[in-house]
Parts: structure tokens; C-alpha cells; sequence
């Protein structure tokens, strides 16, 4: 199978009144669709960097990305980028909320209205449609922003620390709960975390950045011996240490 995303010898420098400072040098990955990737390492290595040069915000000094097989600018695939907070509006409802990446782009039909219906419902938020982003929980919140990222279909799902501002218990319950989601609805995706307990239990596969400059350091599969994988069921597992142990040493050779 050809892979979704394809990102070769990818480098980036930002430029300033000080000169120029590399943030990213010669990365090269590629995911394959319907597999989910986690990428962790230093602060300042360049994580978010990265998913800003997928989705074609910042534009790599050296290299290419390629979807689908081509080229970044010509590709027609669909990005759907979760930011680390959810910024939803408060003078909106949920409903208008999920819905207005849709209005933004003149796709909101039938067939778009009754996926995001159909969505609410099944994530346990078609209650709240007509209620205001303060009326939920944080857990909540998230999951509103996610139906509003998967509204518009994307083929790609880029995650930038969707998690951070939760406290604990409910960053727990919401990981699963956006987990389902993504597998539910089998999409791509690539997560940034700062959590490796996060980043294990979630993906397929973790790659780990190096510091600033960041460069890939290590690629690892994560493998679970079990029926039906969820985040929480992993933690639990017996390879969550080991695999746990193997990329902290890993984050840490190079301190």
C-alpha cells in the first residue's frame, strides 16, 4: 500500500533580527492510511513545527511533503488540524459551533448536516446542540471540537496536544473517548504530545524527535496483544513498561 503521507529530507529555519535558527533538520517519515502516529521530544524540538509544515502553514526550507503521492500544493487531500486548545465560540451552540467549518467553506448541504447529526448523536452530544460551549464539560468541549474537525471530512487528522489543558481523570476518559472516535470513523492521524503514556497507548507507531535541531531519533512501533485496544486497556498491559522504559531512554541519550 502506498502511503498517505510521505515527508522527505524535510528542514526548517526560522528567520528573525538575531539570523536564522534551524528548528528541523532532514526528516523523513511517511504514514501509511488509517495507522496513528504519535511524535513526542523536547520542548522546542520542533513538534508543532512539523505539523504546521503537513498541513502546509509554514512551508519546509529544504525538502518535500507528498500526500497521496504528490506534492503538498497539488494534492486534494483533506487536513483537519485539532489545536491544542478548542476555541469554540461562546455566542454560537454547539451545533453552530461543529458546523462552522462547513458555513466557512459553503459546504453545509444535507448530506454534511445529517453526518454532523448523525455524530452528535453517536458521541453522546446531540442533547447539547442547542447549548453554549460553557454549559459542557472540558471533556466535552473536545469532543465538539474533534465532531468539528471531522465534519469536514478530512483524510489526514493532525493533533497538537489536544489533551493539555484537562486535568488528569478527565484527560484519561477523553483520550478514549477521542480514540474510539478516530477509529470509529478510520481516520489517519498524528498526535504531538508531551505525555509518552499518551503518545503509547494511542498510536501505532511513536516517532521521537531529537533536540533542537530536531531530527528523528527513533522510530517504534507499539504493538498491544489484545482484542479490542483502548487507551486506558493499554496503560494496563504488560509492554506499556517496556515500551515506556525504551523511548525514555531513548528522550534521554541525548540530554
Amino acid at each position: 500500500m502506498d502511503p498517505l503521507l510521505t515527508l522527505s529530507h524535510i528542514s526548517y529555519s526560522y528567520h528573525d533580527l538575531n539570523g536564522e535558527t534551524t528548528a528541523l533538520s532532514d526528516i523523513s517519515f511517511s504514514l501509511e492510511e488509517g495507522r496513528f502516529l504519535a511524535i513526542v521530544g523536547p520542548s522546542g524540538c520542533g513538534k508543532s513545527t512539523l505539523l504546521s509544515l503537513i498541513c502546509g502553514l509554514l512551508e519546509p526550507s529544504e525538502g518535500e511533503i507528498a500526500l497521496n503521492g504528490l506534492p503538498l500544493k497539488q494534492a486534494s487531500a483533506n487536513i483537519g488540524y485539532m489545536l491544542q486548545k478548542d476555541h469554540l465560540f461562546e455566542w454560537r451552540t454547539i451545533y453552530s459551533n461543529v458546523t462552522l467549518g462547513l458555513e466557512i467553506q459553503h459546504r453545509l448541504n444535507e448530506h454534511t448536516r445529517k453526518n454532523v447529526d448523525d455524530m452528535l448523536e453517536t458521541y453522546g452530544l446531540s442533547s447539547f446542540r442547542d447549548s453554549r460551549p460553557s454549559q459542557l464539560s472540558g471533556g466535552m468541549r473536545q469532543r465538539a471540537a474533534l465532531i468539528r474537525t471531522l465534519a469536514l471530512e478530512p483524510d489526514l487528522l493532525l493533533l497538537d496536544e489536544p489533551f493539555s489543558a484537562l486535568d488528569y481523570q478527565t484527560r484519561l476518559s477523553v483520550c478514549d473517548d477521542i480514540f474510539g472516535i478516530i477509529k470509529k470513523e478510520q481516520k489517519t492521524a498524528i498526535l504531538v504530545t508531551h505525555d509518552l503514556s499518551e503518545a503509547i497507548s494511542m498510536a501505532d507507531e511513536v516517532l521521537v524527535l531529537s533536540r533542537r535541531p530536531g531530527r528523528v531519533q527513533k522510530k517504534q512501533p507499539i504493538h498491544f496483544e489484545m482484542e479490542e485496544r483502548t487507551p486506558l486497556r493499554c496503560r494496563n498491559a504488560p509492554e506499556f513498561k517496556d515500551y515506556f522504559n525504551l523511548i525514555w531512554k531513548e528522550l534521554n541519550s541525548n540530554v
